[in-house]
C-alpha cells in the first residue's frame, strides 16, 4: 500500500470522530466509540506501530536520533518518516479533543463554548489545547475558597 493511500485512509477517517465529537457529543455511539473505548486513536495508532515496525525492519530507517535538530530534519526527508510523524499529530490531537470532550462534559461547559477549542484542536492542535485550558479554568471548581 502507498503511502499516499494510507495518508488519505488515515487524514479522512480521522474526520469521522472529530465530526461525532462536534456535531453528536451525547451520542450513544460517540460516548461508546470515540470517548470510552478510544477505538480511533487506537486503530490509527496500530498504524502507527506497524508502519514504524516496518520502518525499522526494512533497514531504510538507519535508526532514529532525537539529538539535534539537524538529526531529526534529515529524518523527516523520508516520505515513510512523515506519514508515521502525521499519524502520531492525528493520534494525540484526536486523543485531546476526547479529553477536552470528556472535561467539558464533566465541567458542565457548554457544548457551544467547546466546538471552537475543539476546531482549533483538529487544525491546529496546542492552540486549541490552550484555548481549552483558558475556557476550562473559568469552570473549574474553586476548592478552598470561602
Amino acid at each position: 500500500m502507498s503511502t499516499e493511500l494510507i495518508f488519505s485512509i488515515c487524514n479522512n477517517g480521522v474526520l469521522i470522530p472529530w465530526l461525532m465529537l462536534i456535531l453528536l457529543p451525547t451520542w450513544k455511539w460517540t460516548e461508546r466509540l470515540v470517548l470510552r473505548w478510544q477505538v480511533f486513536p487506537l486503530l490509527l495508532a496500530i498504524v502507527y506501530l506497524v508502519l514504524t515496525l516496518i520502518d525499522v525492519f526494512s533497514g531504510k530507517g538507519g535508526g532514529a536520533d532525537f539529538t539535534s535538530f539537524e538529526s531529526i530534519k534529515s529524518m523527516f526527508m523520508r516520505e515513510e518518516v512523515v506519514l508515521v510523524g502525521w499519524i502520531h499529530y492525528l493520534v494525540f490531537d484526536l486523543f485531546v479533543g476526547t479529553w477536552e470532550l470528556k472535561e467539558a462534559q464533566r465541567l458542565k461547559i457548554p457544548h457551544w463554548w467547546l466546538v471552537p477549542c475543539l476546531l482549533l484542536t483538529l487544525l491546529l492542535g496546542p492552540i486549541g489545547f490552550l484555548l481549552f485550558c483558558g475556557l476550562r479554568s473559568v469552570y473549574l471548581p474553586k476548592e478552598g475558597i470561602a
